[in-house]
């Protein structure tokens, strides 16, 4: 990529706020496939070029963009994907192209809040940035915070922003971040949060990535089993239960599986389905807190999915909270088994 060529027609006011003004096409190669994006030799050059032109912080901004973009994009496909595997026995569906290590973290964070801490465990970019500069005197894991972002505010439904904290470029041990929704960040205090934000107009790039990413096709029927339609029905897919929520009896014997059950040993993540759920404010709140007590002492973590209006009032008053909710099954899905790959990777 030539700046001379990027600057080539001025982009539009949605492209200009996602790009930094770069003029670069967000369909040019380097955008689209994640492969090259987080190539080292690409990613060394794709720095140094962008330093020598823009500057420190405009470049940064304009990594992290890119990032964003990607990481969005994989997180769309993923979640409208019909071919992704379904129901017990067909394994996982694949992961984010950069390999993250994801830990829940709650301490300091508002009620409702997202937070997480992880590591980018491959160090791809920190190593690129110290072969094609040398060592730097901050974190510079840009590219890989703006992946990160993306894919977290995708898969969780929600704007997410990943600021590097330690930065193997910079001779740190490794790659480390934090990862929370806007609000937390805001209400953290944390300096020079505002200018990550300002660089990541999550509205528009949001709009730009759902205008360019084509629906997936549909594969044949056989292609992608579909799951059965009665509503008790607990799935094991490998390291993820889904749980259908049809009372708080059922529900909490449905987690005592773990751990007893050989053939639900493995599972570290769980999803409680409430899209068909009654819940009684009476009795619902203090069910559900007991709920999440219960897998917690297991070692695991609880995804909560497809709530109502009435159920969200329930939830809002909880002391005892889920790791995170999503508007429906297929986003909690997705989410749960990029957790249990993160934690997999922990191990």
């Amino acid at each position: 990529m030539s700046s001379s060529k990027a600057r080539r027609g001025r982009p539009s006011p949605v492209r200009e706020s996602a790009l930094a003004a770069l003029g670069c096409d967000p369909d040019a190669l380097w955008v689209r496939d994640a492969g090259l994006l987080f190539d080292p030799n690409f990613l060394g050059a794709l720095h140094t070029e962008l330093l020598d032109e823009l500057g420190d912080e405009e470049a940064h901004a304009t990594l992290r963009q890119i990032g964003f973009l990607q990481g969005l994009r994989d997180a769309l496909r993923l979640l409208e994907d019909p071919s992704t595997p379904r129901g017990q026995g067909y394994g996982t569906p694949r992961s984010a192209a950069l390999p993250m290590q994801l830990r829940h973290a709650s301490e300091g964070v508002p009620p409702g809040g997202i937070s997480l801490d992880g590591s980018w465990p491959e160090r791809i970019e920190a190593g690129a940035r110290l072969a094609s500069i040398g060592v730097a005197a901050e974190p510079v894991c840009a590219v890989s915070a703006g992946y990160t972002s993306g894919w977290l505010s995708g898969m969780l439904d929600a704007d997410i922003l990943a600021l590097e904290m330690r930065c193997a470029a910079t001779g740190a041990e490794a790659c480390r971040f934090d990862a929370r929704d806007v609000e937390s960040w805001i209400a953290s205090g944390e300096p020079g949060v505002h200018a990550r934000l300002e660089a990541l107009p999550f509205a528009a790039l949001r709009e730009l990535v759902h205008e360019r990413t084509p629906a997936p096709e549909a594969p044949p029927r056989s292609e992608a089993p579909e799951l059965p339609d009665e509503a008790a029905v607990v799935h094991l897919w490998g390291p993820v239960m889904i749980v259908p929520w049809v009372g708080p009896d059922e529900a909490l014997a449905a987690v005592e599986l773990v751990g007893r059950d050989p053939g639900a040993r493995e599972v570290s993540v769980i999803v409680v389905d409430l899209s068909e759920a009654v819940l009684d404010e009476a009795f619902a709140a203090a069910a559900l807190e007991r709920l999440v007590e219960m897998v917690e002492s297991r070692g695991c973590e609880l995804l909560l999915a497809g709530a109502s209006p009435q159920a969200t009032v329930v939830l809002a008053d909880l002391e005892r909270r889920p790791l995170s909710t999503h508007k429906d099954l297929s986003h909690a899905v997705a989410a749960a088994f990029q957790i249990a790959e993160a934690q997999r990777r922990l191990l």
